[in-house]
């Protein structure tokens, strides 16, 4: 039975009066690129920060690759990376010198550095500036220099939070695939964001946290059954029977009559296409216009947490 490479179980924190987390439990699977979301005061950088050993939880219990973990345990902490919303390189460094820098700080020896520093530099697209002070480079450089540092010494979990804000598409796209690739050579990430659409491409698992807790947590296809997609198929007319025929079709979730037509909801919209055209030319029915309302992940989190996520 393989076990969690994470486990956060029943995990509480105070601030005073404040709760900022209530019992917050989930797991994440080695080599999984997983993501949480919640929006502003779920409790995420407070969870993220009890799980880098920043602060300790005041309840509950974090294992990491099978061991508790407390903010004391330096050992288990080295297993760790972060690749902070706030840049965590110097500007007066150089981009070389600041992977060397950091790495120094994990311990690694200077001969090793100098390869590892060159290997991240190429992989973040980084290798002309290398010896460039980090106070020239643009916003988007800075984030992918800021992802070499977090994975300098190659942790085995990688927390990373909001790692492209405002970030050029170019940037943005290269932290993706290095991103992908730290995951296929098995290494487990956290992917935190404000943006749904980036965890709805890169994550196959996300949790959704709101008021301290995890609220859901799922592969990214159960998750958008909880809003399924629909169509508003507009019509001059509705024949009788022709609301229950759609209804009845394979692949209808619900139908509801609305006042310029009929409204169906399925977790499939594709294939039903087809069917729908066909019921419409057989009952003599010419719509006026289809609009659809896709199921993403947005949805799914408005639906559950009923915020905008940077409410």
């Amino acid at each position: 039975m393989r076990k969690h490479f994470l486990e956060i179980e029943a995990v509480r924190k105070r601030y005073g009066t404040t709760v900022a987390l209530n019992g917050a439990t989930f797991a994440v699977e080695p080599g999984e690129l997983f993501g949480l979301l919640g929006p502003n005061g779920a409790g995420k950088t407070t969870l993220l920060s009890i799980v880098t050993g920043l602060i300790d939880a005041d309840e509950g219990t974090i294992l990491l690759d099978g061991q508790r973990f407390r903010r004391a345990d330096r050992p288990l902490r080295k297993l760790i990376g972060i690749g902070t919303q706030d840049l965590a390189v110097y500007p007066e460094l150089t981009a070389r010198e600041n992977v060397i820098f950091f790495g120094k700080l994990y311990g690694l020896r200077t001969n090793e550095l100098k390869q590892r520093a060159d290997e991240l530099l190429s992989a973040v697209g980084l290798h002309d500036r290398a010896n460039d002070r980090a106070g020239t480079f643009s916003g988007g450089m800075k984030r992918r220099l800021n992802l070499a540092v977090a994975v300098v010494h190659m942790p085995k979990l990688l927390l990373l939070d909001e790692p492209t804000t405002g970030v050029d598409p170019q940037s943005r796209n290269l932290i993706f695939d290095v991103v992908h690739k730290l995951n296929r050579d098995g290494m487990t990430i956290i992917y935190t964001s404000h943006y749904m659409q980036e965890v709805q491409a890169l994550c196959p698992r996300i949790a959704i946290m709101d008021a301290g807790k995890v609220i859901a947590c799922d592969t990214l296809s159960q998750l958008l059954k909880l809003h399924p997609s629909s169509l508003l198929v507009k019509l001059d007319r509705v024949p009788d029977r022709f609301f229950e025929t759609l209804r009845e079709l394979s692949g209808v979730q619900s139908a509801a009559l609305q006042p310029d037509g009929i409204r169906l909801t399925s977790d499939a919209l594709g294939p039903l296409l087809p069917k729908l055209a066909l019921a419409c030319a057989t009952a003599g029915v010419t719509p006026i216009a289809f609009e659809t309302n896709e199921s993403t992940l947005e949805n799914v989190f408005l639906q559950l947490t009923g915020h905008a996520l940077r409410d």
